[in-house]
């Protein structure tokens, strides 16, 4: 019996799927010249889709370290894209991100460029066959996280 490699696993077809999905769209974030990375993108869709957020809290969100979710709020802010604001959550001084009108045009005009590049591939798969995915993808996720402890 032939000894199941890593290329062999799911995880590794997960994570090359990940990559092709980030290189398709560092290609179409440059071709239009949004002048944002797919990595602020993602900072900016977050922060639009759960409104005002400490930096803890959306480095959980994407999964990043709490030093790279600054430094990424750091250049968003520079850009004009996003105001921190001081606040208080559990008796704590914290700053939470707001996207401004400039954050909010920027990630419009992002999404409007992304959608038909996305919905090209989307289109070729059945939608019950990407709801099937969408759901393992979370179960599998979840199930990954009670698996491993994520220190961010």
């Amino acid at each position: 019996m032939r000894q199941e490699h890593f290329t062999d696993t799911i995880f590794y077809q997960i994570e090359l799927t990940a990559k092709y999905c980030k290189l398709l769209g560092q290609q179409v974030f440059e071709q239009y010249k949004t002048g944002i990375s797919v990595e602020e993108f993602a900072v900016l869709d977050t922060i639009l889709c759960n409104g005002e957020l400490c930096q803890r809290d959306l480095a959980k969100l994407i999964l990043k370290d709490r030093a790279n979710t600054g430094k990424l709020l750091d250049v968003l802010e520079k850009k004009g894209l996003i105001v921190r604001k001081l606040s208080m959550k559990n008796n704590r001084p914290v700053k939470l991100m707001e996207l401004t009108d400039a954050g909010n045009d920027k990630i419009k005009y992002a999404i409007n460029k992304i959608r038909p590049h996305y919905s090209e591939v989307k289109e070729r798969i059945a939608n019950s066959d990407l709801a099937k995915v969408k759901d393992l993808l979370k179960d599998l996720r979840e199930m990954l996280n009670e698996t491993i402890h994520i220190q961010i």
